[in-house]
Formats: C-alpha cells, structure tokens, sequence
C-alpha cells in the first residue's frame, strides 16, 4: 500500500519554543502560588473571589507576556527586566480596571495586591535570572562552540557579528567577515538614510576581515566552520545561489539575514502566508487584536476624559464668544489614518478672517490674528480639547501623529521622502514627537524631519504601555516655549 505525502512543512519555523514554554509556566505557577500564599495569610482560605480573581491575573499575564514578548527577546538581562516589568504593570492596571468597573475593587485587600504586585515581579525576575544562567551554563559544558563564518563587511555584518559574540544562547563563534567582491561593496547602503542611523552602530568594532568571498571554502576548512551567515544586500542573492550547493556538500550551515535596513521600514515582520515566508517592510501595527486594544483605549479614555472636562469646555466656549464675535469651534481638514480626509475640531483662537487663495497660514509667534482668550488656549493647549469628539468617532486616537493640515502634508511630502510613512497609524491629540518638545512652528525642514522620525519610531514601538506613558508626559508638555 502506497503512503500518501505528508503536506510541506511551513518554511517558517519559531526557534527555542520549548525553552521559552517551559519558563513562561515556571513563571506562572510560580506568580500563582506566591497568590495562594498571600490569599491564606490575609485572608484564611481561597473564596470565590479570590478565585477569580487568580484565573483572571493567569490570563493576563499569557496575554500580556505575548504581546510584549517576554520570551521571544534575547536581549540583555536588564532590557529583559524591563520589559517584563511593563508586562507586569500592565497585568495588574488590567486588573484595577476590571475591578474598579465591576465595582468589585473593596472585596480585595489593596495589601494583598500590593504585596504580590512587588513580590511577584522580584520573584520572576529571580527565574529568569536563574533560568539564563542554568542554561548559559549547561550550554557552555555540554554542547561545543561552533565556528561561524560572515559573508559581508557592511553595517548589517558588524551587527549580526556584534550580536552574535554577545549571545550566549547561541553558543557561536565569528571566526571573522568575508568581504565582497569590489561590484558588490559599491551597492551597499545606496538605498538612502539607513535604520542602523539611530541604532548603536557607532559603538560597535570594525569586522574582523579574513579574507575575500572567493576564498571562503579554503578558509571554511582551515577553520572548521559549520556555519555561514549571508548578511549582504537583496540584489546580491546570485552569491548565495553561486555557493549554495559547495556549501551544502561541505554539511554547512547556510543563514540569509538579508540587508533590507538601508530602507526606511514603518513596523516591519517577518510571517507566514500559506507556507510561505513574508517580508513585510511597511505596514500599520493596529492589526486584529492590536486594533481592537487601541479603539477600546481611545474609547474607555475618551469618555472618562469628556465627563471630567465638560464643565471646563462650557467656560471656555463662554469666554470665546465674549471675547470675539465669530464661532465658537473652528474645523479644518486634516489627513488621517491611511490618507483619508477628516475634519478636526479645535477651539476657535483666532480672529475671523478670510485666508488667501489655497495657502494655509501657521500660527506665529505674537500672531495678530490670535485673540486674547485665544493665545491663553494656544499656550495652554486647551484648543485641542475638541479633538475628544474626534477620538470618539473614530477619526483620531488619543496618541498618535499630529495631523496637519492637508496643504502643509503636501508641501512637507515633497522635502521629505518618508513624510506620508506617519499615516500608518491614526493621528493623535498628543504623541511622542509633542512630549519630546517637537510642536509649533516648523518653518524650518530640519525640524519636521525630527518630528516625522518621533512619529514613525512611535509607530515602530506602538504598545498601549508606550500610550499610557505618552499620555502621562503630555501634562508636562501641555505649556511651553513652543506652545503660541
């Protein structure tokens, strides 16, 4: 009887998936019986509450460890540490708001939550210590180091080289970089402004030059190397194609990291799509769940928000129509989440007048068409409150990119290249480039650089953790010398 052929195996594969299972139910057992410690020291016994309370914390935390990826990263210790103390946080922040929803936040002991909210993150910190040492160790006596070879000199060779000496899950030797054929070298980073740009590239060692690509099955043999690492640019694939198959016959193994950074990438990723490997270079990070997180933040926030300053924007429409005759709310289109046109409303601030012919005019500095009421809300930001209607309707977010006005989108598109790339996520009432000081007047190109390169690094780094920190350095950032 003839056997029927297994389907293809996915060519993506995650790596190290028993390790890191391994260690995210250590680390929840243990979070879960620190609980029951703390639960029968307080309080005596497990009680329905409490249970539920238990299961709920376990499914946070499966949820939250995924989405920081906690176990994914092989970054260093403290890094490490961080991020899953803001997983942690946001654990316990999902629970406060559970609680205080369900107006069940009094039927806990605030000590108890206190107590496992510090132990916990101490306790798991301590596993994860206790876990990369155990297994740098068992790593280092068990299994011999492997000889590596680089195929490449350029930025991306002295990262992968850098990284690869300063990981000891690896295990890995680089025995030196292989430099390309003088053709090949003049292609590297042509592309424009590389990623590597805001990276630590400048801190790392020159690669260790052994010899050229057309010597690297001599120099494979003379050192014993097992692996080779491809890091050289997409067009450059025929060398791989040319060595592919002498390497094969030599048991080595073969690595692409191929050099796609001298490109601007807006929240890349490597995946899977019916088998097959996807590069993605651009695209928005509110996807499926990431989307549904963001609408619920906007909107759970934007409501608390609107009850608490309805009082405050009933005085100050008051005041603006004593002030100065005219509307109270001024609208404007603006571009928005993948370039569509909305209209954002702002608190009147200026005098009522006629623009010129298609040009859209900045606020300046001691500007005569700013009304008196109308410099206190510029300087205080208070204009912006409006926006909150925005936000509710699903035009903007509470953090993100501050929109422009359309005209400015496409006078600054034809100065700077990766203008647009900010729309891949909704425009905000605040965001990183304003708390980074970043707003008011941009006569000056250099200056919208900067704030488009905050914008996209938001994008790139988008968390709701990112959003909530945000918004805390907004009151801060709310006056200032930019602000007019």
């Amino acid at each position: 009887m003839m056997l029927s052929k297994s389907p293809p195996r996915s060519i993506l594969k995650r790596r190290g998936s028993i390790s890191t299972a391994v260690q995210g139910v250590v680390d929840l057992v243990a979070v879960v019986g620190l609980a029951l410690l703390l639960v029968r020291q307080h309080i005596g016994g497990l009680t329905t509450e409490y249970a539920v309370l238990l299961l709920l914390l376990a499914m946070s935390m499966v949820f939250a460890y995924d989405q920081f990826g906690v176990y994914r990263s092989n970054s260093s210790f403290a890094r490490k540490a961080l991020t899953l103390f803001k997983a942690w946080s946001l654990v316990f922040g999902f629970l406060l708001v559970v609680g205080f929803a369900t107006k069940q936040s009094d039927a806990f002991s605030r000590l108890l939550a206190a107590q496992l909210y510090v132990a916990g993150y101490l306790l798991q910190v301590l596993l994860q210590y206790l876990s990369r040492e155990i297994q740098t160790r068992v790593m280092r006596h068990a299994v011999p180091t492997e000889n590596v070879l680089i195929v490449g000199t350029g930025k991306l060779a002295r990262y992968l080289q850098h990284k690869i000496s300063r990981n000891p899950w690896l295990n890995q030797k680089v025995v030196g970089c292989l430099e390309l054929p003088s053709s090949n070298r003049a292609r590297v980073g042509r592309s424009g402004p590389s990623l590597y740009e805001t990276s630590d590239f400048g801190t790392l060692r020159e690669p260790n030059v052994i010899g050229p690509l057309d010597e690297m099955l001599a120099i494979i043999d003379r050192h014993e190397v097992r692996t080779v690492y491809f890091a050289i640019p997409l067009g450059d694939s025929d060398l791989i194609e040319d060595m592919y198959f002498e390497l094969l016959d030599r048991h080595v193994a073969v690595h692409w990291v191929p050099d796609i950074f001298s490109m601007l990438l807006v929240n890349h990723s490597v995946r899977e799509m019916a088998g097959l490997p996807v590069l993605t270079l651009s695209e928005t990070p509110l996807t499926g769940t990431r989307l549904l997180l963001k609408a619920i933040e906007d909107a759970v926030l934007a409501s608390l928000i609107l009850l608490l300053i309805s009082p405050l924007l009933l005085v100050i429409a008051l005041a603006i129509k004593l002030d100065s005759p005219g509307p109270v709310f001024f609208r404007q289109a603006r571009m928005g989440w993948s370039g569509k046109v909305f209209h954002i409303w702002k608190f009147r601030s200026m005098f009522v007048h006629q623009p010129e012919a298609g040009v859209v005019k900045q606020a300046q500095r001691n500007d005569p068409r700013v009304t008196r009421v109308g410099a206190f809300l510029r300087k205080t930001s208070l204009d912006e409150l409006p926006q909150v209607f925005n936000v509710l309707r699903g035009e903007m977010s509470l953090v993100g990119p501050r929109p422009h006005a359309v005209q400015h989108d496409k006078e600054y598109s034809q100065g700077i290249d990766t203008y647009f790339a900010r729309h891949n996520i909704k425009p905000g009432i605040t965001g990183l480039a304003q708390v980074r000081g970043l707003r008011g007047e941009t006569i000056e190109i250099d200056r919208m650089q900067q704030r488009i390169e905050a914008d996209i690094e938001y994008i790139n780094n988008w968390s709701l953790w990112l959003d909530l920190t945000i918004l805390l350095r907004t009151v801060g950032a709310l006056t200032g010398k930019n602000a007019y």
